[in-house]
């Protein structure tokens, strides 16, 4: 296995070059003109989506992971990075170890007036909260949206209106995708299923799939650890058994060992959904992005379609 560890490597000289040289521009500490946009960041790309449906026509949103084709847990931050961030008014990010870059950043270049939303504290979510891909729960973007809407508003009184009356219409938006989760849940109640990491897996238990692949499995490979043959073997059994109806993988990690399991998935007639970690670009927003996810796990079921990529 050569996936990296969870903890997201920082080129740390890099990012101190970088942040010295915010420190020199006006731009940085969060400071801007209070009749401009405001200057948002989300540190992926589906935070920053959702800031961008909130604040509109009187946001900047900038993402600092976007990439589909890449693996978040590797992310290296760079200057140029670390400049964007010291210059937000308004940052949000995951926590729970997924992008700790961010507060590195931050404590290197504070500021009394940017407003940073960790959705891991905005969620009463502890460190040790074993699953980091919070943006799949159904619980979890609704607040977001409100607290987006919360902190532009203090940024810029004058359309708190506009903020929150956009929040309303993002909660309102939800509701295909929470939809289809009930359908799910209603149609195929208790689904087995395979996965590689814990990706989608907030997701996969609101919809009442049974995951059997053992988290212990899914953590390793999520860390970059080499699971153990017995494990190995498990998985392996899911599909050699026939006891999964479909095998969820991150798209946008593979190696080796996914692809035996791809093979496997193909050779049992396992149908695969690939899930991802940050928001497929272009022309998808975080709502039609997680009802394709639903959508493609419901093809897989009601006609053995594989979705590997959306």
């Amino acid at each position: 296995m050569t996936i990296p560890g969870r903890g997201i490597k920082l080129a740390a000289l890099a990012v101190a070059t970088g942040l010295l040289a915010a420190a020199c521009s006006s731009a940085a500490s969060g400071s801007a003109d209070p009749n401009g946009p405001i200057s948002a960041v989300g540190a992926e790309n589906e935070y920053a989506n959702v800031i961008s449906q909130i604040g509109g026509k009187y946001v900047r949103v900038t993402a600092i992971e976007s990439n589909p084709n890449t693996d978040p847990h590797t992310f290296e931050a760079s200057p140029s990075v670390a400049q964007e961030v010291s210059a937000a008014q308004l940052v949000v990010q995951n926590g729970i170890g997924y992008d700790t870059y961010m507060n590195r950043i931050e404590s290197a270049q504070p500021s009394s007036t940017r407003k940073v939303i960790v959705v891991q504290n905005l969620l009463h979510l502890p460190d040790s909260t074993p699953n980091p891909h919070l943006w799949y729960s159904p619980t979890t973007m609704p607040a977001v949206a409100k607290a987006v809407a919360a902190d532009l508003s203090a940024l810029q009184p004058a359309h708190s209106s506009y903020f929150h009356a956009n929040a309303g219409k993002f909660d309102s938006s939800l509701q295909p995708w929470l939809q289809a989760i009930a359908q799910f849940k209603a149609t195929h109640p208790g689904t087995p299923v395979a996965v590689t990491e814990p990706v989608g897996d907030y997701m996969l238990q609101a919809a009442g799939a049974n995951i059997l692949t053992p988290f212990v499995f899914q953590a390793d490979i999520m860390n970059g650890v080499d699971p153990s043959p017995q494990d190995v073997a498990l998985q392996n059994s899911l599909f050699s058994g026939h006891k999964v109806k479909v095998f969820l993988y991150n798209q946008q990690v593979t190696d080796s060992l996914t692809q035996s399991f791809l093979k496997l998935a193909s050779q049992y007639h396992v149908p695969v959904v690939g899930v991802y970690e940050t928001m497929p670009t272009p022309g998808y927003s975080y709502q039609s992005w997680m009802l394709a996810e639903v959508q493609a796990l419901t093809k897989a079921l009601d006609n053995g379609t594989s979705t590997q990529k959306l």
